[in-house]
């Protein structure tokens, strides 16, 4: 049986009209004024005939991008949130899909959004924003949210492979929800700053939890640490979401001046966070709690409670009620400290990949969902995220986590930012390979950087070859493109 309940944005519209929801540029709309640009456009989205469908997005982080969110389930709609860093052919396969029946753009991206129209067999209807036409008043709005009805299809990073179609509900987004605010708290003042990209679940759940506490979110057009830094100063933020490059150029771009009090909390995603960063961040008294989550389980599985951020230096916390969570290993529960998959079961975890049942079922297997992360509980229960299982490099039979050799070479004052991955080898089966981006001005060669890995680590887990550049390619969630940085080292190995 289906449960229902009334419209999150209408309820907090009625009962605090005169709070500002939404802050995003010169825009100042309080959620009274966000709930009426709400109905407008869930009546435009009936008047174009996408009523009981999908709708696909193409646009950057706008107050509009906030409205349509908000109107989809006044219209019956499930949105299909497309990343604006994809190329047209990209965008059309997930278009065709997930079977849109509009696609809204902005007039940023109405060439890439007519080029993969073009591309589409059977192509849905293109609408820019700005010409959403205005339909009649007496238009009927569905006033309810069933939790159990397709909220949205967000397609995964794909970094290996097509990417899949998560179908997320709006029960999912409810609890998500929920556990964060068992977990951090939720106070009549807090401003949640969003500078993750909307099409990403960590941005879309911003907006469902500020219309859901009834607090206000803050919504820069992309991440700028100057922006971020002016917005902590001047706007009130006490809570803002990032991944670990973008919370080391918030600090660079800081840099000795202290936070105000007033930021109460950095959750920090986008996997295992290096441990000189939180060294750092814990050095300058920034509340920093790291988090763990995943599309699929609809952003945060477990999150560090603030009062144990400097204790559990490095986890990821334990699972936000109501989810559950363990570690596996050769198809048995591993024991505390042993490394093996994070698995998640709860209302948090989506309903299944569009399109493809047979990996939907292989993906929740045994009623739970397994993320093909790699990870150990210490004995208090408290999550450590290792790597991806997709990640893992196995050298001369031994087990290298990525994540440990990167940390092992942020320690290195010269190094702003690293990724490593394995590349094969026909002694060890794999090798470790690094790519590092330098800090300006600062100098490191191969010989000092392998020698500085090999006084902290294992001589199997440092780096045999270190390549330096000027940026690592990630994907919008701020995660390493691993598969471009194999493509550069087999293309720099070919011109050798």
């Amino acid at each position: 049986m289906s449960q229902t309940l009334p419209n999150w944005l209408s309820h907090r519209a009625a009962v605090a009209r005169d709070h500002p929801a939404l802050l995003s540029g010169a825009t100042r709309w309080t959620f009274a004024e966000l709930d009426r640009r709400a109905s407008e456009n869930a009546r435009a989205l009936l008047a174009l005939g996408a009523g009981g469908g999908r709708v696909a997005l193409l646009l950057r982080n706008s107050p509009e991008f906030v409205a349509l969110a908000h109107a989809a389930p006044r219209a019956g709609a499930a949105l299909v949130p497309l990343n604006a860093r994809l190329v047209a052919p990209e965008l059309a396969w997930q278009l065709a899909d997930s079977g849109a029946r509009l696609l809204i753009y902005d007039a940023e991206h109405a060439p890439l959004a007519e080029s993969a129209l073009r591309l589409v067999p059977a192509p849905p209807p293109g609408c820019a924003v700005a010409d959403l036409p205005l339909a009649s008043g007496d238009v009927q709005l569905q006033q309810t949210i069933d939790l159990s009805e397709i909220s949205t299809i967000i397609y995964t990073s794909g970094t290996t492979g097509r990417p899949k179609g998560a179908m997320l509900t709006y029960g999912n987004y409810w609890w998500s929800a929920v556990g964060s605010a068992l977990n951090l708290g939720s106070h009549a003042d807090d401003r949640w700053l969003a500078v993750m990209p909307l099409f990403h679940v960590g941005g879309l759940s911003i907006l469902a939890r500020a219309a859901i506490y009834g607090i206000t979110a803050i919504v820069q057009p992309a991440f700028d640490p100057a922006a971020v830094d002016r917005a902590i100063d001047d706007e009130g933020v006490t809570i803002v979401s990032v991944v670990s490059t973008m919370l080391q150029r918030m600090l660079d771009q800081r840099g000795a001046r202290p936070y105000p009090p007033t930021l109460r909390c950095v959750l920090l995603g986008g996997g295992p966070a290096p441990r000189p960063l939180l060294e750092a961040c814990a050095a300058r008294g920034l509340p920093v709690v790291q988090t763990y989550g995943l599309t699929e389980a609809t952003s945060q599985v477990a999150t560090l409670a603030p009062a144990d951020a400097l204790r559990k230096l490095g986890s990821a916390g334990q699972p936000l009620l109501p989810t559950e969570l363990r570690i596996e290993r050769d198809d048995a529960p591993a024991a505390p400290g042993q490394v093996g998959e994070i698995l998640v079961r709860g209302p948090t975890v989506m309903a299944g990949y569009a399109n493809l049942p047979d990996e939907t079922a292989h993906a929740l297997r045994g009623g739970w969902l397994h993320t093909g992360d790699l990870g150990y509980l210490d004995d208090e229960g408290y999550l450590y995220v290792v790597s991806r299982r997709q990640d893992l490099i196995i050298s001369g039979g031994e087990n290298v986590y990525p994540a440990e050799v990167e940390a092992a070479l942020l320690a290195h004052p010269a190094v702003a930012d690293v990724a490593v991955l394995g590349v094969p080898d026909a002694r060890w089966g794999e090798i470790v390979a690094a790519f590092v981006r330098l800090r300006p001005g600062m100098a490191l060669d191969e010989p000092t950087a392998i020698a500085f890995c090999r006084e902290r680590l294992a001589g199997y887990k440092a780096p045999k070859r270190v390549r330096f550049v000027d940026a690592l390619p990630r994907n919008a969630g701020g995660k390493v493109l691993r598969q471009q940085l194999r493509e550069m080292l087999a293309e720099h190995s070919d011109s050798g």
